[in-house]
């Protein structure tokens, strides 16, 4: 989902903004429905009266009366507005409605599709964000809840990390100098699906947090990140993410080797060569249809079998 992120200040606490829902007395007693559209809140219940706002897709309404067409919602339409007005009643999802989940899901992915698209429809990550969260939520023990919560969680993920990676202080050495992405909506994801592929991608992506932002030529990062995503791949062998996690230890050894050298420890130079060249024959061996990293993992080991440097100034 790295490629529809927009790029924009991202406000902190963006889950909280995002899942505000409309504080209001009785509020678990209120039928309550989420949005997959664009609707124009009216003063009344006619499309030529006053409009007072829009809400957006993926956001929760409080029905509070019925007429004709029309139904009486309160709609948190931004950061601490909430406004009562009528909305067509068209394109609300209630909870247990039959294939409800479905239809959230669907319009999630289409909304994440539009991001995608040059020009797509502005807020439209946002509006995906929102509409899976709602997904899970609304619907917890539907077989598309855990993947749901992920891709919302994923999606909030990227949109911080952007913000985070763009600033000067990413190119900090030590993580802890730099901003974080929010864990929460992801440790969610484990909690509540853990020992699913989904619980195994939500702890991939934390890796991000623990990630230096340059080596500036010293060994002390590549040593650490190789061995997290190491240990990544011990704790999650079936993970959608283990040969990925492989081969970035495999690249981080592969570094290891000039840095070494560098510093004139010839020892440990040839120990991170052989050590890259075992992880990455490990994937060939354990991993060989996922994705890309095993036809990457043999281009790899040539370099390295044939002594072609892979990192510094030295890269060929």
């Amino acid at each position: 989902m790295l490629g529809f992120v927009r790029k924009g200040p991202i406000v902190k606490k963006f889950l909280f903004l995002c899942l505000l829902t409309v504080s209001v007395a009785g509020w678990a007693q209120t039928e309550r429905g989420v949005l997959i559209r664009e609707a124009q809140l009216y003063i009344s219940p006619d499309d030529h009266s006053q409009k007072l706002s829009t809400v957006p897709r993926g956001r929760e309404v409080a029905v509070m009366d019925k007429t004709r067409d029309y139904i009486k919602v309160l709609a948190n339409v931004e950061q601490g507005r909430d406004i009562t007005g009528w909305i067509v009643d068209k394109g609300v999802v209630r909870a247990g409605m039959p294939n409800g989940d479905r239809v959230l899901f669907g319009e999630a992915a289409e909304s994440e599709l539009e991001a995608s698209r040059r020009g797509g429809r502005k807020g439209a990550d946002k509006d995906a964000l929102r509409l899976y969260y709602r997904t899970y939520e609304y619907f917890p023990k539907s077989d598309l809840a855990g993947e749901a919560l992920w891709r919302a969680a994923d999606i909030q993920w990227q949109l911080q990390k952007e913000d985070v990676m763009g600033r000067r202080s990413s190119r900090e050495m030590e993580p802890y100098l730099r901003g974080k992405m929010e864990e929460d909506l992801m440790d969610e994801v484990r909690k509540k699906f853990a020992g699913t592929k989904w619980a195994a991608l939500a702890s991939f992506a934390k890796i991000d947090n623990k990630i230096c932002g340059e080596w500036k030529g010293l060994p002390k990062c590549p040593e650490k990140e190789s061995e997290m995503f190491e240990e990544y791949a011990k704790n999650h062998p079936d993970s959608p993410k283990a040969a990925e996690a492989l081969f970035e230890a495999a690249t981080r050894q592969a570094a290891l080797i000039e840095i070494y050298k560098a510093n004139d420890d010839r020892g440990k130079s040839e120990q991170a060569r052989a050590r890259a060249i075992a992880l990455g024959k490990r994937i060939l061996a354990e991993y060989p249809q996922q994705g890309d990293f095993p036809a990457r993992s043999h281009a790899l080991v040539f370099k390295l079998e044939q002594g072609i440097p892979t990192y510094g100034a030295a890269k060929e």
